[in-house]
């Protein structure tokens, strides 16, 4: 057996990072049979555990070995509502692939290349999962149509609940649509996954606020159950001098201008400034895909992170995409103040070296500043990719009861008000796409449950 994957095809470095088209090309049809021969098809298939939604992986490869591709499809679908999404984006790296039996003495089945060739055939070829839907009088309201909501809209609808989920922005998707860029996940596939749920009879209304146009209160009035996936779209700063110049933004805002808005075309009505040289602060996958897409903008573009490389919270493979690119990473070295002229507009930063000391409990190494490190750095655009937190105004006036933290407080994705439930990011803090699907799908199982 071959113990090497078959690694999937890219876009020219230097082709791609002057374009927002995807960057991974997907597998063909022999390069998908030829990964799915390496799978042992193990009796305790321990990736299974490693994937929070529980794909049964083992059965679905098995079906691209025979060919059959509607039936990977279907038994993919049986456990995730967002294969093409998953796909792309989760890190199967940590999750399902590092439970492998096959990476002990050589490369882990690249079980997400597979899931994401079954869900673009399936696309291509128009199947539809063969789901009977049961209808069972029950209305649910989700609110926030990220991917907490959408997991949770799919498993509901699956068992007949009629769902309709509100969204405060023009566009179905949330962080899908705006926070992750198109060379990562093409909106087509966004658009095409959301399709797939409304075929389910799911409904979507878009430009609804919910704590303003509508309250939760009301929602309570009018539905059976509601699920509340608002996610975690507060940016953070750092409380420096200087930040609140004109040139410096949060990757939140960057992303969301460029994606949902599509500001780096000519004729879009939202344009964005191109800069010369940019930083963006940070280095998880947001800072990643931020410095990314200004460099697709022309700009010479930096990652400046406290840490070492070896620290890096972001995906390896985007970090190597990213260098692939030409983009700079200054690390080891964290800004202290943003440095404007007389109109307040960036000219340069001030930066500190940073020194690795020990790890703490949680595992990871604190850091220190080097005494009379300071140095300058020119540009004229700064973005801080420092995380993000919720925002809650979607529970204005509903009393429910938050944590310490700020998050909206869950005893099996029940919070505080009756027959209302939550996921995701509001209940756990930023995390990873997956991660909500789990979320989104455990809350509804609770509500499957309320009516059983």
């Amino acid at each position: 057996m071959n113990d090497e994957k078959v690694k999937m095809r890219t876009q020219d470095p230097k082709v791609r990072n002057k374009n927002f088209e995807e960057v991974e090309l997907g597998y063909t049809k022999e390069e998908a049979l030829k990964e799915a021969s390496r799978c042992l098809h193990c009796k305790v298939p321990r990736c299974v555990e490693g994937c929070p939604v529980n794909i049964m992986i083992p059965d679905f490869i098995a079906a691209i070995k025979e060919n059959n591709i509607k039936k990977a499809y279907e038994i993919i679908s049986e456990s995730s509502s967002l294969p093409a999404i998953c796909g792309r984006v989760c890190p199967q790296e940590k999750q399902c692939e590092s439970k492998c039996v096959k990476g002990l003495k050589g490369d882990a089945i690249s079980i997400g290349s597979l899931e994401r060739y079954v869900a673009d055939e399936a696309m291509k070829n128009d199947f539809v999962a063969n789901i009977k839907v049961p209808k069972n009088n029950k209305k649910v309201a989700i609110v926030g149509s990220g991917p907490a909501g959408l997991s949770c809209a799919g498993e509901l609808a699956k068992k007949g609940f009629s769902v309709t989920i509100y969204e405060v922005l023009h566009k179905a998707g949330g962080v899908l649509s705006y926070g992750i860029p198109e060379f990562r996940l093409p909106k087509s596939i966004v658009e095409n996954q959301i399709k797939s749920l409304k075929k389910l009879g799911v409904t979507i209304r878009t430009n609804i606020p919910i704590g303003n146009a509508l309250t939760i209160k009301e929602l309570q009035k009018e539905y059976d159950a509601v699920f509340i996936g608002t996610g975690a779209g507060l940016p953070k700063f750092m409380g420096i001098e200087g930040e609140d110049a004109s040139g410096v933004f949060s990757a939140n805002e960057i992303l969301t201008r460029i994606n949902l808005m599509k500001s780096y075309k000519e004729e879009s009505k939202t344009p964005i400034k191109k800069p010369k040289k940019a930083y963006v602060i940070g280095g998880g996958n947001v800072a990643m895909d931020a410095v990314r897409s200004l460099k697709r903008l022309g700009a010479d573009a930096h990652i400046m992170y406290r840490r070492s490389e070896e620290e890096l919270p972001a995906r390896k493979m985007e970090a190597e995409h990213a260098k692939e690119e030409g983009i700079k990473f200054d690390l080891l070295q964290n800004p202290v103040k943003i440095i404007t002229d007389e109109a307040n507009n960036v000219t340069g930063m001030e930066v500190v070296d940073m020194e690795l000391k020990e790890a703490g409990e949680d595992g990871r190494r604190s850091v220190e500043e080097k005494k009379g490190s300071n140095h300058i750095v020119d540009c004229d655009m700064v973005v801080m990719a420092l995380g993000t937190g919720p925002n809650h105004e979607a529970l204005k006036d509903s009393n429910i009861v938050l944590t310490d933290k700020n998050l909206i407080e869950v005893k099996d994705s029940k919070t505080s008000l009756d027959n209302v439930f939550a996921g995701g990011d509001a209940v756990t803090g930023a995390a990873t796409v997956i991660l909500a699907m789990e979320a989104g799908k455990k809350a509804a199982k609770e509500i499957i449950n309320l009516f059983s």
